[in-house]
């Protein structure tokens, strides 16, 4: 009893870490028992209140629950964040250092209260992250992508780099896959404008949807891709897999970073040039950011029609720009002008998602990339997210409309079967062009 009452006196004092402790003896009877991995969590839950009565503490029934929860999320979870992981509505999670950690929730940023022991326990949580996948990260390898188990993006940064301390960034992965009716509802794009990506999409039409970090270009893409017929051979290349397309024969791949000697790395330009052998009907890149852009170009310019890829970019001109870019980093050492003539000739139509200062995701320009003049590329826009005003609590306000403007490969989609209406083309009028009518 002398022993529980020093437990307790030091518990409360705030010196005696109970979290720990109930860590440590757990581990110990884990190891102790030779309980294997599958069957530890379910242990664990067994034994941990026996495992607390040793304390002799007298905690409210609902402060007990807490601390049991924190525990099993160290021992099984993602430590702190877990329950930020489990809550549906978090939709982002950014560890800027143990103690300063924001979610995004319905578009909104705000710091959350939970926060991490010290940098020690957010290393135990990242290395829990990236260990079953074969990847590491520390002083000479500062950075790390990785992916939780049910699909959520990870990306970690550790010290030196991180002056803060180490980070955790983490996009999570919606276990409901989101459809084109969603998107319509939710306001982001105008049910004129699925048609016309669908016709576009099913025309094998090479589309590069641009957006900026956590605009929805992956969710539009998810969309889109869903158009794609059943019937045809898909594969999808990404970085981190996040891609959850619903036809059968899809072939996915992902890269490799380096091993410890930093060699055996597999690049997206190397799965790039790989699928085409392959036999793809459609090759779905999850985001060009290097020198596979000109494999791409390549590809799309050499039968491999209805590709689908992603591009960081805040307009449709500055994909293009950030697409030149990118074959220049190939190294081949073109002319822009021969560069801007393969990006003309192999994308049809660029779809430029944002997100808006109220935390709105939208669809703000559906863009035909319309051919070359001298030597610039011409793009016009078919659909046009125009803002109009900003309600007091910060809300845009606006709404997206058809240009009036029929792109030039309008005969293409005849031919491909898709004799669009004109009501898909024809622009919203004003209020005041309705009443002089």
């Amino acid at each position: 009893m002398e022993r529980g009452s020093r437990f307790s006196q030091a518990h409360q004092s705030g010196s005696f870490p109970i979290k720990k402790y109930l860590s440590d003896n757990l581990l110990r009877v884990l190891e102790t028992e030779q309980i294997p991995s599958a069957q530890r969590a379910v242990f664990a839950h067994e034994n941990i209140g026996k495992v607390f009565e040793q304390t002799q503490l007298k905690l409210p029934e609902d402060l007990r629950k807490q601390i049991f929860d924190q525990v099993f999320n160290d021992l099984f979870g993602f430590g702190p964040i877990q329950s930020l992981l489990d809550d549906e509505e978090v939709t982002e999670i950014m560890v800027n250092g143990p103690k300063k950690i924001f979610v995004e929730k319905q578009g909104k940023l705000t710091k959350s209260a939970i926060t991490f022991d010290d940098d020690d326990h957010v290393l135990r949580v990242i290395d829990r992250i990236i260990l079953p996948l074969g990847r590491h990260v520390d002083a000479d390898s500062p950075t790390v992508d990785a992916r939780l188990p049910d699909g959520s993006r990870v990306n970690a940064v550790v010290r030196p780099v991180a002056i803060d301390g180490p980070s955790i960034t983490i996009r999570k992965f919606r276990k409901d896959k989101l459809k084109v009716e969603d998107l319509i509802n939710l306001g982001s794009m105008t049910r004129q404008m699925a048609d016309f990506l669908e016709a576009c999409v099913k025309a094998r039409f090479n589309i590069i949807i641009s957006g900026g970090t956590g605009s929805g270009k992956t969710t539009l893409l998810n969309v889109m891709s869903g158009y794609i017929p059943e019937n045809e051979r898909i594969i999808t290349i990404e970085d981190a897999a996040e891609l959850q397309l619903q036809q059968d024969h899809v072939m996915r791949m992902e890269t490799k970073t380096a091993n410890i000697d930093g060699l055996h790395a597999v690049s997206i330009r190397e799965l790039v040039k790989n699928s085409l052998r392959m036999r793809p009907d459609r090759i779905v890149v999850g985001e060009v950011r290097g020198g596979e852009a000109l494999d791409m170009l390549q590809a799309m310019n050499t039968g491999h029609d209805g590709s689908l890829t992603t591009v960081h970019a805040n307009t449709p001109r500055d994909a293009i720009s950030r697409i030149e870019t990118l074959v220049l980093m190939a190294g081949m050492d073109l002319p822009l002008k021969v560069v801007r003539q393969q990006i003309s000739s192999a994308v049809d139509l660029i779809v430029q998602q944002t997100r808006l200062k109220d935390g709105q995701r939208k669809v703000t320009a559906v863009t035909e990339v319309a051919g070359m003049e001298g030597e610039i590329i011409v793009l016009t826009d078919i659909f046009k997210f125009n803002q109009t005003d900003t309600s007091p609590d910060g809300k845009v306000i606006g709404e997206v409309s058809a240009t009036g403007i029929r792109p030039n490969f309008t005969p293409r989609l005849v031919a491909a079967g898709f004799k669009l209406s004109a009501d898909v083309f024809a622009p919203k009028l004003s209020a005041n062009q309705n009443s002089r009518r």
